[in-house]
């Protein structure tokens, strides 16, 4: 298939939607009827009334498949607006994540040590374990889970990232 561009990219979604059942299901339902991944997905109501939801979604593939989800997700009903945040501009992106790391002596007090490092903060304390919440980009997170696996990493929750334009963007 020369001349199609394979290239994979990750893309950080946003989409305004009516804040109503079924909407969730029917972005879900797209995705998957198409093949499309989504690497993750968070929801939040952003509106006073209640009326409105924020959908992030972080998705990724070659040029021509986010232009196509760009386009599918835009003709959804619901759908109010889809800002790709990768494609518009310099944007902030962040996650939250909660990692359990078990270990005695010598481990726990590196595992303390790196998590001061990434400004992860103590949650849970037991005399054989620890629960850090960490907040960052991604790729932060994912720094901080490769190092507490060598420490005794016991379980990991992530939230998704959500994401908005910089400066008066919105």
């Amino acid at each position: 298939m020369a001349g199609i561009d394979q290239t994979y990219e990750r893309h950080v979604l946003n989409v305004i939607v009516d804040n109503e059942a079924g909407i969730l299901a029917k972005i879900a339902g797209l995705f998957t009827a198409r093949g499309y991944n989504i690497d993750s997905l968070t929801v939040a109501d952003i509106s006073e009334d209640h009326a409105v939801s924020r959908i992030t979604i972080v998705t990724g593939g070659p040029p021509a498949v986010i232009d196509q989800i760009h386009a599918q997700l835009e003709r959804l009903i619901p759908v109010h607006r889809v800002v790709d945040l990768t494609e518009e501009g310099p944007h902030v992106e962040r996650e939250l994540a909660l990692v359990k790391v078990t270990g005695t002596g010598d481990t726990r007090v590196e595992a303390l040590r790196i998590a001061e490092i990434f400004r992860a903060k103590v949650v849970d304390s037991t005399t054989s374990s620890f629960v850090f919440e960490i907040t960052g980009a991604p790729d932060k997170i994912d720094s901080f889970i490769v190092l507490m696996r060598g420490l005794g990493l016991a379980e990991v929750g992530r939230s998704g990232s959500v994401g908005m334009m910089r400066g008066n963007q919105s």
